[in-house]
């Protein structure tokens, strides 16, 4: 506790009221870890662009702006004068107005010398529905000459979308319309491409790994079909705060952009602090304690500030725990006062149109006080008079942390925010080591738009669109003519006197998910009704929805029949059983090719191509309310095989043989396992995003050697930036183990909720010692 009292005296005064209210309560002084003072920033204007429609300018001061943020004018003035623009500032620092102005002045300059047909559009691109819908609120709002707008998505009616097509002016829509269904009918929307002058890619941060390098392919795919039609739009960037935007802006849409990154918006101070749920007399996997849920922490903490008329919105990282945290706080508050049970909602993916309609309207007129959201309100969506924000374990990414943690405040206010910590590795180090969050600079996105797995079926798109030419060897990257000999030899392209044909009947769309590289996606099918529950990845659908698992759906349980791989279905039946199922698999790695490689006194840091072969073998089944193993069935499914990029190390035997380990698998395994949580700190990844295998003696180095891949085919980037940060990466790693509080290994150090193996062998002093061994032959 003595920490709190030392940094409250630093922090706003109503946030910090509330902080310290929180950490009163009982059993709760030791789990505020940090709270750090983030302070108050005072606005810088500019003057208007001399272009802007004076209409636009009245409706502005109308609605209280009277001024532009010096980021805005930057922003408007690049992208007017035709130079591809990338505006990477703070939450709520009112990006969007640099792309507004010089939209609406060019509709209303086109309207005036065209005033009967359509001469100049716009099309604005984001990752989720919600957040176009609410840029089409803000837009809406102004009455421009030519300016005739609408949405985009998989909720447009027929009528809706045609009308987009044969008249609107600024299109709002994301890059799975525009890769499904607008780019294979471009012949229909030739008049919109035509005359197409900007395309907004939003919240662009959010592109990354194998997405990031498919929305990558779209926009390139956008930009040969414009040019086919004599357009060359102008691509405007808006992004959270990120390292290189204009690197990152340039790999995503292939053209070169200037950056503004100086943020001219004022912001309220936080008061951010990092929570951690204490330990329970629970005993999980292997014996190991049981920390208290980060779930069941948030949803007490959201009754706690309901209660105390705080608006709040508590981020959770899954659709199920978002229902979890409003369903529980609902029950807490009810037993408070039964009127404040209804001032709670979840909000996520997945709700029909009108459901999010309606909860985005209450949560902007006050009606809602507490909202459990997935990430999904994170985008964008302008919620005013917010006065906290709670994150159920890290997000992700420094990036998302702060794009969280500014949705309170966002009227100007100073507001709180509160980092509480899963059972999860990269979670305990963060709150231990707050330095590792505060004052660093946030990540860069990483993807690769050159992945051939990636690539290849682009091209495939683009070849069906518009034949292909040695001149989309510019468009498409250095691997492009290699890619093109391989699809040519798989006959999926065809050579002509001019270019390269799509060979096949079907749309080549349709074989590519582009968020998703894990295989066509498996249906989950009830068995009585036929109706479609669900779907899964197809990389994932082995271990997840093999015959005999256990499938929960929107709360509800159901055990699958079969699993049709040809037909790419599973057949579930409704059902409650007692108990849960985990797959167990095998995983051999073979190195192909070593691309770099570090020597680290007598050990080695690698990296390069490796073949991985997984198998689901059988699985557990477990009692729910034990924890207890029943029994283990055998599954007989085919050997899987993954061609990736990896990051490796190996150590010696003589090194090895003087650390004196007790269990040289077990130590390997469990580096390996904490090494997978730590790395998305370092890398914009998801723990789930990559794999390892460890080894005390692999066949093609000869030594103990540990690897960390990428979970998608080509790789998606992460092993590189592993390899690039592998003293801070491996350190980290070290740390978090050593410092964690429990004896023998636990789910907040070597543990890990994917483990084929069950956790076993898993030796957390090992562990260290190997670490500690590895970096000091580094120093």
């Amino acid at each position: 506790m003595s920490l709190l009292s030392t940094r409250v005296v630093a922090m706003s005064g109503e946030a910090a009221t509330v902080l310290k209210r929180l950490a009163a309560g009982p059993g709760r002084a030791e789990r505020l870890t940090h709270v750090e003072s983030v302070p108050a920033r005072a606005g810088r204007t500019g003057e208007w662009p001399r272009w802007v429609p004076p209409e636009v300018l009245t409706q502005l001061a109308d609605a209280g702006v009277v001024a532009p943020w010096t980021h805005q004018v930057a922003t408007a003035e690049a992208a007017y004068g035709g130079r591809h623009v990338v505006v990477a500032t703070g939450t709520a620092s009112g990006k969007s107005l640099g792309y507004l102005l010089p939209a609406f002045a060019t509709l209303s300059i086109a309207h005036a010398a065209s005033p009967h047909r359509r001469a100049a559009s716009v099309l604005y691109l984001s990752p989720t529905k919600a957040l176009a819908h609410d840029q089409l609120r803000a837009v809406s709002q102004f009455k421009v000459e030519g300016l005739r707008a609408t949405t985009l998505d998989g909720d447009s009616e027929r009528t809706e979308r045609d009308w987009a097509r044969d008249h609107a002016t600024y299109v709002l829509s994301n890059p799975d319309m525009l890769h499904r269904s607008l780019l294979p009918n471009h012949q229909r929307w030739a008049r919109f491409l035509g005359c197409l002058q900007y395309v907004v890619v939003d919240e662009c941060h959010h592109y990354r790994g194998v997405f990031g390098a498919h929305v990558a392919g779209v926009l390139r795919r956008l930009r040969r079909v414009c040019a086919q039609y004599g357009a060359h739009p102008v691509f405007v960037c808006a992004s959270a705060t990120v390292a290189e935007p204009a690197v990152s802006g340039e790999r995503l849409t292939g053209v070169p952009m200037v950056e503004v990154v100086d943020d001219g918006s004022p912001r309220g101070g936080i008061s951010f602090g990092l929570w951690e749920p204490p330990l329970t007399s629970l005993k999980g996997e292997n014996g190991a304690p049981v920390r208290r849920s980060a779930t069941a922490e948030v949803a007490d903490l959201l009754t706690d500030l309901v209660v105390s008329g705080v608006r709040t919105v508590a981020f959770v990282r899954s659709r199920r725990g978002a229902e979890t945290v409003a369903m529980t706080a609902r029950d807490n508050l009810a037993e408070v006062d039964p009127a404040l049970a209804d001032q709670v909602s979840a909000y996520r993916a997945g709700y029909l149109p009108e459901e999010r309609r309606r909860l985005e309207s209450m949560l902007q007129s006050g009606e809602l006080t507490g909202v459990a959201a997935t990430n999904a309100l994170e985008l964008g969506i302008d919620i005013a008079g917010l006065d906290a924000v709670l994150l159920s374990g890290w997000p992700g990414t420094r990036a998302s942390l702060w794009q969280q943690a500014g949705r309170a405040g966002r009227s100007g206010g100073d507001a709180l925010a509160l980092l509480v910590a899963r059972d999860d590795p990269l979670d305990t180090y963060l709150v231990r080591h707050p330095q590792a969050i505060f004052g660093r600079p946030v990540e860069a996105t990483v993807f690769n738009p050159e992945n051939p797995y990636v690539l290849g079926p682009q091209l495939c798109a683009a070849a069906q669109e518009l034949p292909l030419t040695e001149a989309d060897y510019e468009v498409f990257g250095s691997t492009t003519e290699s890619v093109i000999g391989q699809l040519v030899r798989q006959r999926l392209l065809r050579q002509r006197p001019h270019g390269w044909f799509w060979t096949r009947r079907d749309r080549a769309v349709d074989a590519i998910d582009i968020r998703s590289a894990g295989g066509k996606t498996v249906q989950i099918v009830e068995d009585r009704t036929g109706r479609l529950l669900g779907t899964v990845d197809g990389g994932s659908a082995h271990a997840s929805v093999h015959a005999g698992a256990v499938y929960v759906h929107a709360g509800e349980s159901y055990l699958v029949r079969s699993l049709d791989l040809d037909e790419h279905a599973a057949v579930v039946e409704p059902a409650s059983p007692d108990y849960t199922t985990f797959a167990r698999d095998v995983t051999e790695i073979g190195i192909l090719a070593t691309e770099a490689t570090s020597a680290w006194g007598s050990a080695e840091l690698s990296r390069g191509w490796v073949q991985v072969t997984n198998q689901v073998v059988s699985f557990q089944r477990k009692q729910v309310a034990t924890g207890d193993v029943l029994d283990e069935q055998p599954l007989d499914l085919p050997e899987r095989t993954l061609r990736t990029k990896a990051v490796w190390w190996t150590v010696p035997d003589d090194v090895v043989a003087g650390l004196g380990l007790d269990d040289v698998p077990g130590a390997a395994h469990a580096a390996e396992h904490a090494s997978i949580g730590l790395l998305p700190l370092f890398a914009t990844c998801d723990r789930w995003d990559i794999g390892g295998v460890s080894t005390a003696r692999h066949a093609d180095t000869g030594r103990l050697t540990v690897f960390v891949y990428d979970g998608h085919p080509g790789g998606a980037g992460f092993a590189e930036h592993g390899y690039a940060a592998a003293r801070e990466w491996l350190t980290a790693t070290r740390e978090a183990i050593a410092h964690c509080e429990c004896t023998d290994g636990c789910p907040s150090c070597v543990q890990s909720p994917k483990c084929g193996n069950q956790n076993n062998p898993l030796d957390k002093g090992g562990a260290v010692a190997l670490l500690t061994a590895l970096l000091s032959s580094e120093a």
